[in-house]
C-alpha cells in the first residue's frame, strides 16, 4: 500500500472545497468526508497517478453527491455566501475591488466556478480538470469559457481606470 502525502494537499483541498461550497464550515465538513473517503478507498489509487487530482476528484464527487442528496441544502448554501459579506465593506480601494471580484466569481454557477477554480487557482490543465469534474473536455473548456465571458462583462462595467482584472488562460 503506497504512503500518501496528504498533508500536502490539504491547501488545494480546502481552496477547492470553498470555491464549491462557498461556506468555511462546510468546505472543512466536504474536505473531512473526502479524505474519509479517500483513506477508504485508498486501494483504488494507482501508483504513480497524480495524488493531487485523485483527491481534488474526491472531493467534487463527495460535493455533487451531497448536492444531489440534500436538495434543499443548496439554497442554505448559496445563501450562507451572501450573508457572509454582509459586514462593512473596507475603505482600501483594494480591499473593495477584491470584494467586488470575489462576489463577482461567486455568483458564477457552480460548474463554471468549480471549473475556473481547478484552472486558474489550482493549476490544473484543462484535461486533468475535466477529469477531476468527470465531465468531458470540450464540456470544461465550455464551462470555463463562460465564466471568462462573465468576468469580463463584470470587469468592463467597472469605472474607468479599475479594469486591473486578468483573466488567466489555463493550459490544453
Amino acid at each position: 500500500m503506497p504512503r500518501f502525502d496528504i498533508v500536502g494537499q490539504l491547501g488545494s483541498l480546502r481552496r477547492y472545497a470553498r470555491s464549491l461550497t462557498r461556506d468555511t464550515t462546510e468546505a472543512e465538513d466536504l474536505v473531512h468526508d473526502a479524505l474519509v473517503r479517500a483513506y477508504e478507498r485508498r486501494g483504488t489509487f494507482r501508483a504513480g497517478s497524480n495524488l493531487r487530482a485523485w483527491l481534488l476528484s474526491i472531493v467534487h464527487n463527495a460535493f455533487i453527491d451531497g448536492v444531489r442528496s440534500r436538495r434543499s441544502e443548496a439554497a442554505r448554501i448559496e445563501q450562507a455566501g451572501y450573508l457572509a459579506d454582509s459586514t462593512s465593506p473596507a475603505p482600501q480601494d483594494h480591499s473593495v475591488r477584491l470584494a467586488q471580484v470575489r462576489a463577482a466569481f461567486l455568483s458564477l454557477p457552480e460548474e463554471q466556478r468549480s471549473a475556473l477554480h481547478l484552472v486558474a487557482i489550482e493549476g490544473l490543465s484543462y484535461a486533468q480538470a475535466a477529469d477531476v469534474s468527470g465531465v468531458p473536455l470540450g464540456t470544461l473548456m465550455s464551462r470555463i469559457g463562460r465564466a471568462r465571458a462573465a468576468l469580463r462583462e463584470m470587469e468592463d462595467a467597472a469605472p474607468a481606470g479599475r479594469n486591473n482584472l486578468r483573466i488567466v488562460r489555463g493550459e490544453r
